[in-house]
């Protein structure tokens, strides 16, 4: 069972959860985006992920697995 959050929850929650990653500190989750036609579980992604200073495999290594984790916990709230 996952806990519902709105767009600005979850948006802050990746973008938290991204920065504490290993090299990412300077990265950042402009917006979660929701999934069309799912309605449990992981409906949500992360389309964008701003840089900053961070190596891109970096991020990329951080994005998959923060979704991983936080799609396990959480999903998005009604037709945001």
């Amino acid at each position: 069972m996952t806990t519902g959050k709105s767009r600005a929850e979850l948006t802050q929650i990746a973008d938290d959860a991204l920065r504490s990653q290993p090299g990412c500190e300077t990265a950042s989750v402009p917006a979660v985006r929701g999934l069309p036609n799912i309605r449990e579980g992981r409906n949500w992604e992360i389309p964008n992920v701003v840089l900053g200073d961070s190596l891109i495999s970096d991020v990329d290594r951080a994005v998959i697995t923060v979704h991983r984790r936080l799609g396990r916990k959480y999903h998005l709230l009604g037709d945001q």
